[in-house]
């Protein structure tokens, strides 16, 4: 689960700005909303609204480019040329990207510091959640001269073999534009299990889906899993977007590739072999589900196909390329819905509407709201306005993005307005009373015809 994320001097973002999930106590409304945890309680939904170019998506990115930076173990270049840019004034003035989350009922805080491509500051701690003091579990620093030192906790620093691992790591490992928390999480030392909690929470816990993000393991879920199957089926049979079910074609590998793509089948089969589950997953060029995976000795290809029914109850399979762009994006973000019901992860969605049907998304979101047994937390950018409805949101779960006169995005939320809980949110949003809309000029006056080119 997110707690709170922080940014500043990143995208669009020139000034310090926090999105928390952190539920106010104040609020009585949709109490199956709130995680508990000890004496906090955690959102389980939050929708970002604002015009075009507020500032939404960068959220979302600045959010992906700290988990790349994570698990690549190096600072993406979209981060290092992604300062704030119209404060030239304040050349000089670091990048932050910080985050607090739970993984496994333990609450971290992870911050780092960034200027030119340097790593100023990296911290964990095993945060006290603003109750009891924070547990350092490592401070790296690196000063104008490039030497990094490292900071660990008491119960590491007072071991004399943690000494020469200390020394061995800031020689050899440590590096002051690489981050250091996968190093850290990868050693086999009892004061460091808390640094592979932390980064398995960016590795498995925390998922961003981009508008060009594609759901993974569709197919292999559906050969696999019974329950799951059973789920889709249901839920896309709900929508009467005309599916009655899904299912998988197999066929062997030569035959998927097509005689004359031997080599080609060979790369496969080699990718196969060096997987550890002796399968992998992808989207073909036309946009289908593959699955290629060894069985009893031999390789096969696994495609999904979909099922409708049409006059006389006569059925048909339909390739992916063969659906609408809506039911290959509720594809993309049904398996998330069972995720998020199934399981403790943090999901962040931009445009989550894209492609549907402003009654379907609503109705989605709506089901997984009023759910009291969901398990995971849920992030989206939208502009759909049919979303804002205190039956389905909290006060404190909804945001707005708008650019101020610096050009810089400001965050808030609906929270800070004390609206009642009766209120027309949805009204109030579109007459602009909580900002974060368009505002146009008067496109009457233009005079498009003034710009054609004659040939």
């Amino acid at each position: 689960m997110l707690i709170r994320f922080v940014i500043n001097n990143i995208l669009s973002f020139g000034q310090q700005k926090e999105l928390s999930m952190m539920a106010n106590t104040r609020l009585k409304t949709c109490q199956e909303h709130v995680y508990p945890l000890g004496n906090l309680g955690i959102l389980k939904l939050a929708a970002i609204y604002g015009a075009n170019g507020a500032g939404k998506s960068n959220l979302i990115k600045a959010l992906a480019m700290l988990k790349q930076m994570v698990l690549k173990e190096a600072i993406p270049m979209k981060l290092k040329n992604g300062q704030f840019k119209f404060q030239a004034h304040k050349e000089g003035e670091k990048q932050l990207l910080a985050i607090e989350f739970v993984e496994e009922n333990t609450v971290l805080y992870y911050g780092i510091e960034i200027l030119n491509g340097i790593i100023c500051t990296e911290e964990l701690y095993e945060s006290g959640a603003g109750i009891t003091e924070d547990k350092l579990i490592f401070e790296r620093k690196t000063d104008e001269n490039l030497r990094t030192s490292v900071l660990f906790s008491e119960e590491f620093e007072k071991e004399a073999k943690n000494q020469v691992l200390k020394e061995i790591l800031l020689k050899e490992f440590v590096k002051p534009h690489k981050p250091i928390l996968k190093l850290m999480a990868d050693r086999e030392n009892e004061a460091l299990v808390l640094a592979k909690k932390a980064y398995t929470w960016f590795k498995s816990t925390l998922t961003i889906i981009t508008p060009d993000v594609k759901a993974a393991g569709l197919v292999y879920s559906i050969e696999t899993d019974k329950n799951f199957k059973r789920y889709i089926d249901q839920i896309m049979c709900a929508f009467h977007v005309g599916i009655t079910g899904l299912s998988t074609q197999n066929e062997k590998i030569e035959d998927f590739f097509g005689w004359g793509n031997e080599v080609k089948c060979a790369e496969y089969i080699e990718k196969i072999e060096d997987s550890p589950q002796k399968r992998i997953q992808f989207r073909n060029k036309n946009g289908n589900y593959v699955l290629l995976v060894k069985e009893n000795n031999e390789y096969f290809a696994k495609k999904l196909q979909i099922l409708h029914k049409g006059g006389k109850d006569i059925s048909a399979a339909f390739e992916i390329e063969e659906e609408s762009d809506g039911t290959i994006r509720l594809l993309d973000l049904v398996p998330v819905f069972g995720d998020l019901i199934w399981h403790k992860k943090a999901y962040f969605i931009d445009e989550i509407e894209r492609s549907l049907h402003p009654l379907l998304i609503k109705e989605l979101v709506k089901k997984f709201s009023a759910d009291k047994d969901t398990q995971g937390q849920l992030v989206f950018t939208t502009h759909e306005s049919h979303l804002l409805d205190q039956e389905i949101f909290r006060q404190d779960e909804i945001w707005f993005a708008e650019k101020d006169s610096t050009g810089s995005t400001d965050l808030y939320s609906l929270n800070s307005f004390k609206e009642h809980k009766t209120i027309d949110i949805q009204k109030g949003y579109l007459n602009g009373r909580y900002g974060s809309i368009p505002f146009l000029g008067n496109l009457s006056d233009l005079n498009w015809h003034n710009y054609v080119t004659e040939k």
